[in-house]
C-alpha cells in the first residue's frame, strides 16, 4: 500500500467509525455530494451549521436564565466556546461566577 491509499484507508476508517449508524450506501451518496461542492461551498455550510447551533445555544441560554440583556446573552454565549482565561481577560466576565 503506497502513502496515497495509506492516508485514504486511514481516512475513511476514522469517517466510518465516526458514522457508524449510517448506512454504506447513503454515506457514499453524501461523500460524492461533498466532493462536488466547492470549497466555498462548503464553508458557507459549515457557516450556517455553526449558526445553527449558536442559536440553540442561545435559546438554551434564554430558556435556562430568563430575560438578559443582549450583551449578557452574547456573553454567556461566548463563554461556551471561549475559556475562563480569555472570558475573564477579554470581557472581564468570569464563567465560573456569572454562569455559562
Amino acid at each position: 500500500m503506497n502513502l496515497k491509499e495509506e492516508m485514504i484507508d486511514k481516512s475513511n476508517a476514522t469517517y466510518n467509525t465516526l458514522t457508524c449508524d449510517t448506512s454504506p450506501h447513503i454515506r457514499e451518496i453524501l461523500t460524492a455530494g461533498y466532493r462536488r461542492m466547492s470549497p466555498q461551498q462548503k464553508l458557507k455550510q459549515v457557516n450556517e451549521l455553526t449558526k445553527a447551533v449558536q442559536q440553540l445555544a442561545l435559546a438554551r441560554i434564554r430558556q435556562q436564565y430568563g430575560t438578559l440583556s443582549e450583551r449578557e446573552q452574547h456573553l454567556r454565549l461566548a463563554s461556551l466556546w471561549l475559556d475562563r482565561k480569555t472570558m475573564i481577560r477579554v470581557f472581564n466576565w468570569d464563567p465560573s461566577v456569572e454562569g455559562y
